[in-house]
């Protein structure tokens, strides 16, 4: 298995343990957790991680600055 269907096996798990959400930031919250959480066990880090935690930063402000200091 290579790392991005690694990665998207651990997505496609959180979602189907949660089933459903009642808005569709409640699922952006929990893939940004999942990812958050994955990021750490990385040895490198992906080629496009910078433009997504800038992303990150603009869509969750001071939360996503704070998760990142942590």
């Amino acid at each position: 298995m290579n790392a991005i269907e690694a990665l998207n096996a651990k997505l496609r798990r959180a979602v189907r343990a949660r089933g459903h959400f009642p808005t569709d930031e409640a699922a952006l919250k929990l893939l940004f957790l999942v990812l958050n959480r994955a990021e750490k066990e990385w040895k490198m880090a992906p080629r496009e991680w910078a433009m997504a935690k800038a992303q990150f930063a603009v869509i969750f402000g001071e939360r996503f600055t704070k998760a990142m200091a942590a």
